[in-house]
């Protein structure tokens, strides 16, 4: 039997057939301290409920994969020690010696998909880091959405990564790259990256019509939507590439690496924009909440169409 616990709220959206939407937890454990972690995610499941669906924000907890998160557990997550950032290698491990974890962009989707979920909402996928060909670091997004058919709205890829490799192994794992609304693939801050993207799609409808024919025709694995950081939000390519420059060379000089590589480098960046990545990365989730809702509620809305 699955480890999987539901929260009161998800339970009963799966009962009644309701639009659900997966979100990630290291954005809680990984990405800012407490109280603003919760306060944050509260606020991304607010906006996904107004947008006509429900939240389930995933994580490990006492050997249960949780489906949707309490208040009480939420608050719980939030103020944890030590969390373990789990992806599809660490995921199983976390599980059967009862540890707590944060799932990224693979492990979420692994659980969405266990939990019967098919969009997922979050900031950035992971992806190839730059001077992967002498590293090797390309992260297990990417093969994960090769394999496992979730739907994943994020704005891009982080713009920490090397994004033309990061398309080149997408495309060679047969991943679809859709924009949403534009012809070229966002940078996360930045709503330009110089690089068209790979498709482009303008609704929801047929973001939703895609998967579900994807999984018709037995194609494995599922999409990435690049959805493009509001414009008021977003911080320009040319403003934040040194930024990005500088922080990378501070890593490489302090010889950080794996896991622990993104999170240093937010954290640089943050003290360096002095605090406007992190206002632009708030802004980015609860845009794509928005659409991953919209998106949720046209496959529940076009459920059974095809045979």
């Amino acid at each position: 039997m699955l480890p999987l616990t539901f929260s009161p709220e998800v339970a009963q959206a799966r009962a009644t057939g309701a639009a659900i939407v997966a979100l990630e937890s290291t954005i809680i454990t990984h990405g800012m301290p407490f109280p603003q972690n919760v306060e944050t995610a509260r606020a991304v499941e607010d906006e996904i409920r107004k947008h006509g669906a429900v939240p389930a924000t995933i994580a490990i907890m006492d050997g249960q994969i949780h489906i949707g998160l309490t208040a009480d557990e939420l608050d719980r997550l939030g103020q944890a020690q030590d969390v373990a950032k789990l992806s599809r290698a660490d995921l199983a491990a976390c599980l059967a010696t009862g540890g707590i974890g944060a799932t990224t962009v693979a492990a979420t989707m692994i659980c969405a998909h266990l939990a019967g979920i098919s969009v997922f909402a979050t900031g950035g996928i992971g992806g190839v880091h730059r001077g992967a060909e002498t590293t090797f670091d390309i992260s297990a997004d990417l093969m994960e959405l090769a394999a496992t058919p979730v739907t994943v709205v994020a704005a891009g890829a982080k713009a920490i990564l090397d994004l033309p490799k990061t398309l080149e192994v997408l495309e060679t794992h047969g991943v679809p790259v859709i924009a949403f609304g534009q012809d070229e693939f966002p940078a996360f801050w930045s709503r330009s990256s110089g690089l068209k993207a790979p498709l482009r799609m303008d609704t929801a409808g047929d973001i939703a019509a895609a998967q579900i024919l994807r999984t018709a025709l037995g194609l494995p694995g599922g999409q990435l939507v690049a959805n493009p950081i509001p414009v008021e939000a977003e911080i320009a390519s040319h403003e934040i590439t040194p930024v990005i420059e500088r922080a990378l060379h501070q890593a490489e000089a302090e010889g950080i690496s794996a896991k622990a590589v993104t999170p240093y480098l937010l954290d640089r960046m943050y003290e360096m924009t002095e605090g406007r990545s992190l206002t632009a990365n708030i802004a980015l989730v609860l845009n794509n909440a928005r659409l991953g809702a919209a998106i949720a509620r046209e496959m529940v809305a076009r459920a059974g169409t095809v045979a």
